[in-house]
């Protein structure tokens, strides 16, 4: 999922991948520090830089329930699959939160 962050204004790209029938997430790439972003790295996460400069820590590797985004009214938010970008303004609306989850070899989200 990629968005501008709404504090610090620079783009943040969280990264989840499927394993054991769950979402989890793995990494998070941004560009800039500020308030709302990780300043310390946990146990078992390491810190790179990407080539265009993005801090990228990883390590996290925490199943998660339903993913949830509120669709930014300012800047969008962008899904990424398989390098297929999808806005979730032109695809859900501003303002709406969007609940994604893994079922059986698919995923899906809903609208509440």
């Amino acid at each position: 999922m990629r968005f501008i962050h709404s504090v610090n204004k620079s783009p943040v790209e969280d990264r989840y991948r499927i394993e054991n029938n769950q979402i989890v997430v793995y990494e998070t790439a941004y560009y800039n520090f500020g308030a709302g972003v990780q300043t310390e790295l946990g146990e078992g996460q390491t810190l790179s830089y990407a080539e265009d400069g993005a801090m990228i820590i990883s390590g996290f590797d925490k199943p998660i329930g339903d993913l949830s985004y509120i669709v930014s009214p300012v800047y969008d938010h962008i899904l990424l699959v398989n390098e297929e970008e999808i806005s979730l303004r032109q695809l859900c609306g501003e303002e709406r939160l969007v609940s994604f989850r893994y079922e059986k070899g698919k995923i899906g989200f809903k609208l509440p």
